[in-house]
């Protein structure tokens, strides 16, 4: 996957120098430039600029030409809070090796430490940021790439905070082995189709590590989110493939690994949940293929409401979870077979590996809860093991047809 993305940024670089001849001017104390802004306004399209360590007080910076900025040993563009840093207008645009901290901030305006306005072929790699109000800021772009960057933020309020990496109407963006922290929303993706997200390190932001509005045959995978307000929410979207990812100890009475709300024929396999108060909620999620994910130690392994339809969960394991699953609905029109269930009590006789009985994984108290808020209190009493006894016994409120007919026996390797 590494080898793939060097060799895709590599093809951009080689794509833009070839229409462009390059020379070298270097910015520093003792140079020629003493700013990026006076090598800038007279540079030619496809020279590169080389930044000498330092402290530089530059805000507003415009990128206007195809250009290749390097750093050497992360000088740093220091905003003093006033402006964003780099506006970049141009295609075949590289920023590299940069530390750029200390954007302004505001209400009406999007301030980033980056800026991409309607361009093409830009590569932002390797930079450290530092306290700005939006970190990477994407509109109307396409084909860029976003690796490797430490984007870090120190809001503690929501609506003071903006998006650590923020795409907003842009195709065939590449987010690959960036650590994200202490924002809004680690990335946050809106009309933006046939993108990829790989291979993020998202924690501790105050609302989502990643945020899907509005997008369409995107992929994410092989990510963690960590300790966010909610780890991922998904809306308003179609055919997002969601593979190999981390959903850990994301806590909160509002708080879920994963949030699903009107989505549509995706895949969710391969993931991890461990220690979320939800690990999947789903509200109007429909055709999602849902397989060999590890369920462990949440608060409720999957809320699934009565407004899904036609998913099938498969082949995943769920351990010692307070409850497996949970419904809003006495219909189900989903498929659950072949999962394991840490709390399945059921045996098999012919040893094929599959439990002789079906299991029903909603119980009485979970259902009740889901109703009753305030009945968690009952957690653990001798009246709730009474209450799930009889209603496995002779169902009459639990969803009739929501059951794993053959439950696995061992958990899936």
């Amino acid at each position: 996957m590494v080898y793939n993305k060097s060799i895709y940024i590599l093809a951009i670089l080689l794509f833009c120098a070839s229409q462009l001849r390059s020379e070298s001017l270097e910015v520093g104390n003792h140079k020629q430039h003493q700013s990026l802004k006076s090598a800038i306004e007279v540079a030619n399209n496809g020279d590169t600029i080389l930044v000498e360590p330092g402290l530089y007080l530059e805000s507003g910076i415009i990128v206007d030409k195809s250009l290749v900025i390097i750093g050497t040993d992360y000088p740093i563009i220091d905003g003093s809070n006033l402006d964003e840093l780099f506006v970049i207008t141009a295609d075949c645009v590289v920023i590299e090796g940069m530390q750029l901290q200390n954007s302004g901030s505001s209400y009406t305006k999007d301030l980033a430490g980056i800026r991409l306005v309607n361009v093409r072929n830009v590569t932002i790699n390797k930079n450290r940021l530092y306290n700005c109000f939006f970190g990477i800021y994407l509109m109307k772009s396409s084909d860029c790439t976003i690796s490797e960057n430490q984007v870090l933020g120190n809001r503690d309020i929501e609506i003071s905070a903006g998006n650590a990496i923020h795409l907003w109407y842009c195709q065939n963006i590449t987010v690959f082995n960036n650590h994200l922290t202490g924002h809004r929303d680690g990335i946050y993706l809106e009309f933006v189709d046939q993108s990829d997200i790989s291979f993020n390190i998202s924690k501790n932001n105050l609302r989502y590590g990643l945020h899907f509005m509005f997008s369409n045959n995107d992929r994410y995978t092989e990510n963690t989110f960590e300790n966010n307000g909610s780890g991922v929410a998904v809306m308003f979207s179609k055919n997002i493939t969601m593979n190999k990812n981390r959903f850990n100890l994301n806590w909160g009475s509002a708080s879920y690994g994963l949030l699903l709300k009107e989505i549509y024929d995706g895949e969710i396999i391969g993931n991890e949940f461990n220690k979320n108060s939800i690990g999947i909620f789903a509200e109007s999620a429909n055709r999602l293929k849902i397989s060999n994910n590890d369920f462990k130690n949440n608060g409720w392994a999957l809320k699934i409401l009565g407004s899904c339809m036609d998913n099938t969960f498969s082949g995943n394991n769920f351990f010692t979870n307070t409850f497996d699953l949970t419904t809003n609905s006495a219909k189900d029109h989903n498929s659950y077979a072949g999962n394991y269930w840490s709390s399945y009590t059921g045996y098999d006789l012919d040893k094929n590996g599959f439990g002789d009985i079906p299991h029903r994984p909603v119980t009485m108290y979970s259902y009740l809860v889901g109703r009753v808020d305030v009945s968690i209190l009952l957690l653990r009493s001798l009246f709730i093991d009474i209450l799930n006894f009889t209603e496995k016994v002779t169902p009459m409120f639990v969803p009739k047809s929501l059951v794993d007919p053959q439950p696995l026996m061992k958990p899936r390797a």
